[in-house]
Order: C-alpha cells, then sequence, then structure tokens
C-alpha cells in the first residue's frame, strides 16, 4: 500500500511529460501551461488509492487518472474565462496569458486528448469506466450552470439543500468518480464501488464547508488568501445562506446594506453578524455531519481495515486543513 505522497508523485513522474505536440503551438503551449503552474493533483491520486484500496495498481488506472487530470484543467480553464478571473494558482489564468479564443480551444483539446487517454483502458472495463465519466462530466457542466444561476438569484430564494447539490455536481462528483473508476480497474464490486463513490462525494462537500470556513475564520498566514474574500464579493456560500436563515430581520437587514453599500469595514461587520448568529459553530457541525457519512461508507466498504488507511489520511487532510 502507498501513501498519497508516494502516489503523488508517482502520477506527477508520469504526467509532468508533455502532453501536447508542439505545433501548433498556440493550440497546444496554453493547454500545457495550464498543466505546469501546479494544482495537488488530489483526484488523479484518489483514482490511484480507489484501485489500490482492491489490488495492485493496474496500468490502466494510470490512463484513467490522466484523463480526469485533463478534464479537470479543462474545466478550470473555461471556469475563469467564465468568473473574468485573472490570477489561477498564483498565475495569470490562461485566457490572460494568451486569449479568450486560445484558452476556449486549449481546453476542447484537453476534453480531447482525456478520451484518448480513456480509449487505451483495457475492453474488459473500458466502457463501465467511459461511462461513470461521462455521467461526472456532465454533472460538472450542471453543477457549473446551477452555480451560475444562483450567482443572479437573491440570497433568500437559494434554498439550502439546493446550494448543497450544486456544490455536490459541481465539486463532488468528480472527486467521487475518480474513486469509483480507480475502484473499477481494482476489480471492487458493485457494492463497494457505490460505497466509495458517495464516500467522496461526502467529503467533497464537507471539503466546501471547511473551504468557505477558512475564507471567513481561518487564519490569513496560513489560508494563503486574503481574509474575508467571498465576503468583499458577495459570494453565496454555506455560511451566508444559513446565516440568512438564521439571523434576526435586523440583523438580515444589516447583512444586506453590507452588501449592497460594500463599506470598508465589511467583512468585520459580515463576520459579527455571522459570530451572532453562531453560524461559524453550525459550520463546524455541519462539516461534521458531511465527514461521518462519509466515513459510515468507508467503514462499510469490504475489505481488510489497514487497506483504507491511506484513503482516511487523505479525507483527514482535507477536512481538517488551514490552508
Amino acid at each position: 500500500m502507498h501513501s498519497f505522497k508516494a502516489l503523488s508523485a508517482q502520477f506527477e513522474e508520469q504526467f509532468s511529460k508533455r502532453q501536447f505536440p508542439d505545433h501548433p503551438a498556440n493550440l497546444y503551449d496554453p493547454a500545457q501551461y495550464i498543466l505546469g503552474i501546479g494544482g495537488k493533483r488530489i483526484r488523479p491520486v484518489l483514482c490511484l488509492l480507489g484501485n489500490e484500496l482492491f489490488d495492485e495498481i493496474q496500468p490502466d488506472a494510470f490512463h484513467a487518472a490522466n484523463a480526469i487530470e485533463l478534464f479537470h484543467n479543462f474545466t478550470l480553464i473555461h471556469d475563469d474565462i467564465m468568473d473574468k478571473a485573472p490570477l489561477r494558482r498564483g498565475m495569470p489564468t490562461v485566457h490572460t496569458k494568451y486569449s479568450d479564443s486560445a484558452a476556449i480551444l486549449a481546453g476542447d483539446v484537453m476534453l480531447i486528448h482525456s478520451y484518448e487517454y480513456l480509449n487505451r483502458i483495457a475492453g474488459k472495463y473500458r466502457t463501465k469506466i467511459i461511462n461513470v465519466f461521462n455521467k461526472a462530466a456532465r454533472e460538472v457542466c450542471e453543477g457549473q450552470q446551477l452555480d451560475m444561476d444562483m450567482e443572479q438569484t437573491q440570497p433568500e430564494r437559494v434554498k439550502y439543500e439546493d446550494y448543497v447539490n450544486m456544490i455536490a455536481l459541481k465539486t463532488s462528483v468528480l472527486l467521487a468518480a475518480s474513486l469509483q473508476m480507480g475502484a473499477i480497474t481494482g476489480g471492487g464490486s458493485d457494492g463497494n464501488q457505490k460505497h466509495l463513490y458517495e464516500f467522496g462525494k461526502n467529503v467533497g462537500i464537507a471539503f466546501q464547508i471547511q473551504d468557505d470556513y477558512l475564507d471567513a475564520f481561518g487564519d490569513p498566514k496560513k489560508f494563503g488568501k486574503k481574509q474575508g474574500g467571498d465576503i468583499l464579493i458577495n459570494k453565496k456560500t454555506f455560511l451566508l445562506l444559513k446565516a440568512l436563515e438564521l439571523c434576526n430581520p435586523a440583523q438580515r437587514q444589516h447583512l444586506h446594506q453590507l452588501m449592497e453599500t460594500n463599506p470598508d469595514n465589511k467583512v468585520d461587520e459580515v463576520l459579527q453578524v455571522f459570530h451572532d448568529c453562531r453560524v461559524d459553530e453550525w459550520a463546524e457541525k455541519e462539516k461534521e455531519r458531511f465527514s461521518e457519512i462519509a466515513y459510515g461508507h468507508l467503514e462499510a466498504i469490504a475489505v481488510l481495515s489497514h487497506r483504507k488507511e491511506a484513503l482516511k489520511e487523505v479525507a483527514d487532510f482535507l477536512l481538517t486543513r488551514q490552508h
């Protein structure tokens, strides 16, 4: 059994080689650029861990992992265009460095290349893996559209369960599918695959709650971002939606005033409302709720406990991190 760190090094060694031809450079250089500016490679390594949970890692698991990482970066390129984001991982985004048109084409060719990797997978489970991949890819697009729809909706009209569903589609299903695709190559049973999928999905939701919490209440020196970045742009987060539900009419009016006027002390004032509504305590409990669901599914997987340690280690890191 390998640790996340060891598998990450194995994945990076084979993935860091140039993925695309040299020509035409204006098509392939932007695609190669985003692959070279870092990233934790969590999803592809989860694929490898999903395989090793049941058997020795098969070469096909690396094909699936490569497809997953290419698809993930394809979505980042297009998300950055839609969000008009200037930076990704501290570097200029693809559309900023090159152009919107170059970024769109680079994303398209990355998606095509991901299917080239999937087609290298052995025939005995290629169809099932592609079906899992296609379902996750479609749901990621659905999640992105729901996110954009919610940005145009008044916060009080966004139901909490709809927001959780959006997060699950946009973020969690690809984590879950990565684990399931690895489990398929490792020979995991259908029942074990379902438990592993639900483990990844619920870890992803808990991870987003933690991310929202750290943006508001985390130590900027540890988190690596300015405190209250989501608050400054009125981003709908778990915290804001729950605060609007829990607060009294005066607090709700104050929050709306802060979002509309953007005073210099906006972050401090919003955080005070969050504290007064005890939404920070609620977020901790909600993260724990989804974590317990996730770990319950991990426990239900019918393999020896020691084989689950690497997955538990990754989940613990994601859900207790301060950065």
